[in-house]
């Protein structure tokens, strides 16, 4: 495996907004959509290999020395709070590799917005070392948990993500339940005859868990650019499997939330789905992504992305005000939506791994 610099898909240095609004309104599209999240990428390295994000060899690791440094995250992350982001999501890869993620998460969780509220953190993981550092997570001031686990099955599992440690992630789900951090989200992606015929026994689970099941339409994001959307389980399908063993009732009030979700037999369980094929939800859309090499992307799906490396290890003059300018040219060429239903789509050339959650 090689470590370089990974520049496929990334534009060239974009210009700061000329004519910036002021520095500490909010950030808000041509679409009139109010940004309130960001997702902060800390690796693309990651302990698992599933198949519909990371090849299991060949990956070309982004280099060491390219990786966001904690003091150039909280930077962003103070002006982007200062923006009105409320919420900062740590994603990778796997977030947990990082060996200084517990002081990230308290640098992070020690930033307020403008009105003196302290930010939200939260974060995506595939569990494997919660147990070793989720007691000093909680302490740092991280505030909820999504983990991610596709099947209950020891062989699915080693066959989706070409590792056996399953028992790992299991360990890391009950880390969670029992740390009181709440909601707790379980994230499984849904794909046909792999683990579809396991929809009601992983609602279960969670529901043992005192967590809420969250299934994912699988999306063309891995980096072998192999996507199949006949392999995809859709929205549809899924809620008619769950409708066999529940009744369903729609939850209102969604807002920008990425999963619709379905209370179960009234309550209080509910179960939710990400349906960003079938059922985009772009109009509502209230997140940035900053990936671990420090480009910021206004889509999961985006082509474009927005470079605050060379601002961050630039001269300190303009520093805040130039990620600020970059953040509001990265909101400002945010389309209306991802267009993956047209024949026009061009899968992003990086990979899940790569772009962060």
């Amino acid at each position: 495996m090689s470590a370089i610099p990974v520049t496929i898909g990334r534009r060239p240095a974009v210009s700061v907004d000329s004519t910036p609004a002021r520095a500490g309104s909010p950030l808000i599209d041509t679409h009139g959509r109010v940004h309130r999240d960001l997702r902060i990428s800390l690796t693309d390295r990651c302990s698992l290999r599933c198949t519909y994000c990371m090849p299991e060899q060949g990956n070309e690791w982004l280099a060491k020395t390219s990786i966001l440094t904690l003091d150039e995250i909280e930077l962003i992350a103070r002006i982007a709070a200062a923006d009105g982001i409320t919420t900062f999501r740590l994603t990778g890869g796997e977030p947990l590799l990082r060996t200084d993620i517990v002081e990230i998460v308290r640098r992070l969780a020690a930033i307020e917005g403008p009105d003196g509220r302290p930010v939200e953190i939260a974060m995506t993981t595939n569990g494997i070392r919660l147990p070793e550092v989720l007691p000093g997570l909680a302490a740092a001031g991280l505030g909820r948990l999504n983990i991610s686990i596709d099947t209950l099955r020891r062989d699915r599992f080693h066959e989706l993500t070409r590792r056996d440690r399953l028992d790992d992630v299991l360990e890391g789900i009950a880390a969670a339940a029992a740390s009181g951090l709440r909601p707790l989200k379980l994230n499984a992606v849904a794909m046909r005859d792999v683990n579809d015929d396991e929809l009601v026994d992983l609602v279960e689970f969670a529901i043992a868990h005192d967590a809420q099941m969250r299934f994912i339409e699988q999306m063309p994001l891995d980096a072998g650019h192999t996507w199949d959307r006949s392999r995809m389980v859709t929205q549809d399908e899924i809620l008619q499997a769950l409708a066999r063993r529940w009744e369903l009732t729609p939850v209102p009030g969604r807002g920008g939330a990425p999963a619709a979700r379905w209370t179960l037999d009234g309550g209080p369980y509910t179960v939710g789905v990400i349906a960003s094929v079938t059922a985009p939800f772009c109009g509502d859309c209230d997140r940035l992504r900053l990936t671990a090499d420090g480009q910021l992307r206004n889509c999961l799906f985006s082509t474009t992305e927005y470079d605050l490396l060379p601002i961050v290890r630039g001269a300190a003059g303009e520093r805040e005000q130039d990620i600020d300018g970059m953040l509001r040219a990265c909101v400002r060429g945010k389309l209306p939506g991802h267009a993956i239903n047209d024949p026009s789509f061009l899968q992003p050339a990086r990979g899940m791994n790569a772009i962060g959650g």
